[in-house]
């Protein structure tokens, strides 16, 4: 069973890793560095993240200032409740974060990380939901 991601959002990442922002780009550069399997631009269901760690559940953004215009709070904040509900930890840092404190926000992700999920992974209509290779299978017992 594979992960079903909306249909283009792949093609969608791939021109996102290809057109990074200059802070993704420093941040994406430092995080390699810690070889902490960090994905960038990765799909999760409809949405794409900046960065993920899946074995963490850990999404990873970077605001810009469009971020703080009432329909892109309003958008975040949706899009973060449906990320949570899959059990993801969510945590957000401003193009000025990074490009002023890069140190700071990559010690704040590299304890993100190593600290374990503060939720449960999600169940399903009962039925719990557990990872292998970084996909979500049903438990039909």
């Amino acid at each position: 069973m594979r992960a079903r991601h909306l249909t283009g959002a792949v093609g969608r990442a791939r021109r996102l890793r290809r057109d990074m922002t200059f802070p993704e780009r420093i941040l994406w550069d430092e995080l390699r560095r810690l070889r902490l399997n960090i994905r960038r631009q990765a799909p999760i269901g409809r949405y794409i993240a900046d960065f993920a760690h899946h074995d963490s559940r850990l999404i990873v953004e970077i605001d810009g200032p469009l971020h703080d215009e009432p329909q892109a709070v309003a958008y975040d904040a949706e899009r973060t409740a449906w990320l949570e509900k899959q059990g993801f930890r969510v945590i957000r840092f401003s193009t000025k974060q990074v490009t002023d404190g890069l140190p700071d926000v990559v010690d704040a992700i590299r304890s993100a990380v190593l600290s374990p999920p503060s939720q449960p992974f999600p169940h399903q209509g009962g039925r719990a939901l557990w990872r292998a290779r970084d996909q979500w299978v049903r438990d039909e017992n």
